[in-house]
């Protein structure tokens, strides 16, 4: 039998700190779940953006984001969204908005880095809530995160029993491929901003690959690919309030990554 097991990352494999802008507010959300933010309302759409930290934190403040953006031809990819946007339409809002500041994007990651700074591997992630109703940039986001303990135990024992790991995630994919390098993941198996239409499309058509696909999230924008696969795996080792929708639909909650190994070698045993 073939198993895969597909890996959400913020909040799954990595414990992630998150802090959010609101931009017409000033307000200052610690610690919050992107998604969820996202999902409550219909017009909002969560942007990854391809920049480099480090490049972000130099520039002027007082620069317009929309501007940066568009002198510096930086990309970014939708990450989260209710419902179906066209790219064209969120692009035309990052490039025309006139409130969002790299002042905002920057505050929100001075707060992250002493957060992570310290840790052996790290992911730093940079992105914008849009609203599509109001046409503006509504949030600056700003995620760092670090390996769970146990994570690169879990896949390399995965990769042991014969189980083929996957990565898909909102976050880009070159944080990703960086990761996935140090758990042992291959980069053919990453996907990144991964929409939650994208990640079910995934499960989906590695459904037809593999005897059994499993899904491990943590998240409401996991919620679509966890229906799809054939077992369901809800990692609550970040807190969180979890939605409804996902307890209901998880056929297992665990909350240390290395009880996957448990699930995967019952899988087996049945076969």
């Amino acid at each position: 039998m073939q198993v895969a097991v597909v890996f959400d990352s913020a909040g799954t494999l990595l414990r992630t700190y998150r802090v959010v802008k609101d931009v017409r507010s000033g307000e200052m959300l610690m610690d919050i779940e992107t998604t969820m933010l996202t999902f409550a309302d219909p017009d909002r759409v969560l942007c990854v953006l391809h920049g480099h930290a480090r490049d972000f934190m130099k520039a002027p403040p007082e620069t317009l984001v929309s501007d940066y953006l568009r002198e510096r031809r930086i990309g970014f990819g939708i990450s989260c969204t209710r419902r179906v946007v066209e790219r064209e339409t969120v692009k035309a809002i990052l490039r025309d908005d006139k409130n969002a500041t790299l002042g905002d994007m920057q505050e929100c990651m001075r707060i992250i880095w002493p957060e992570i700074k310290d840790k052996e591997i790290v992911a730093l992630n940079n992105g914008l809530i849009v609203h599509t109703g109001h046409k503006t940039i509504e949030f600056c986001v700003t995620a760092g995160g670090t390996p769970f303990q146990g994570a690169k135990e879990t896949i390399t024992c995965l990769h042991h029993m014969g189980v083929f790991t996957y990565i898909a995630s909102g976050d880009r994919e070159a944080k990703l491929e960086r990761m996935a390098d140090y758990l042992g993941i291959p980069r053919d198996r990453v996907f990144g901003v991964a929409t939650p239409a994208i990640k079910e499309k995934i499960i989906l058509d590695l459904k037809q690959q593999y005897d059994i696909v499993v899904m491990v999230g943590d998240s409401i924008n996991d919620l679509r690919a966890m229906r799809a696969a054939d077992i369901a795996v809800l990692s609550c080792e970040q807190p969180s309030v979890k939605p409804r929708e996902l307890t209901l639909e998880a056929d297992h909650c665990i909350r240390d990554l290395r009880a996957v190994l448990d699930i995967v070698n019952d899988i087996m045993k049945k076969s």
